[in-house]
């Protein structure tokens, strides 16, 4: 049976293109087939291997991990960022940056890399923090999703305003992003989700960030 997976699944790979295993895995294969034979059948097709350039790594070094990875297979001249789009209405990007993910800083060297990360689109199936999690896995392998899982949330927005005067001092945005900042062991992370007016949430992203920048993401979404 996991052979017959594992075929079925490989050829559907080559025939989608970007839509790799990791973001089929919620709508191509049924809810019933037990969490082991997904680990099994991804580690079959080399989907989840060990991280090897992260955040505080070289540009170089990173420049050659992405190039050399299964999943994200940049198109020709892609370096630092990999856009795949199937339809207008799915869209997936990774993007490493020397730059931390908040504004008025400076790189800490021109070659080192400060924060990767992960967006999707879907008007399809939607993204879910379960999804953009799974994606962190396929990316980056088990150990850093294990990082992930165990990493202590320190600040989560919006807030729970229970008062009708506080969630009336909300923008429309404000109440459009839901997200919350992480603390592992290893790197720092920043999950969000966006939503429509009608409360769809089509848009995502999951970020891996150097531990010592945490700070500065915190302050510029609590502003």
């Amino acid at each position: 049976m996991l052979d017959i997976q594992a075929r079925t699944l490989s050829g559907l790979q080559k025939g989608l293109g970007w839509r790799t295993i990791g973001l089929l895995i919620p709508t191509v294969i049924p809810a019933v087939i037990p969490t082991v034979i997904l680990t099994a059948i991804s580690a079959i097709l080399g989907v989840s291997g060990p991280a090897q350039a992260l955040p505080g790594e070289t540009v170089r070094d990173v420049q050659a991990w992405i190039k050399a990875h299964p999943t994200l297979l940049p198109a020709p001249g892609e370096t630092l960022v990999v856009r795949k789009s199937d339809t207008a209405a799915q869209r997936f990007s990774f993007e490493a940056s020397i730059f931390p993910p908040f504004p008025l800083d400076t790189p800490k060297g021109p070659r080192v890399i400060r924060h990767e990360s992960i967006k999707l689109f879907d008007m399809i199936n939607g993204v879910s923090p379960a999804r953009l999690a799974e994606s962190l896995r396929v990316v980056y392998g088990v150990d850093l999703a294990q990082d992930f899982d165990r990493a202590r949330v320190i600040y989560r927005y919006p807030q729970d305003l229970q008062l009708d005067r506080l969630q009336q001092q909300l923008t429309s945005i404000q109440r459009a992003r839901q997200g919350e900042l992480r603390l592992g062991d290893r790197y720092a992370y920043w999950l969000e989700i966006v939503q429509t007016p009608e409360g769809r949430p089509y848009n995502g992203q999951i970020v891996v960030l150097l531990k010592e920048d945490i700070d500065g993401l915190e302050a510029q979404l609590r502003q």
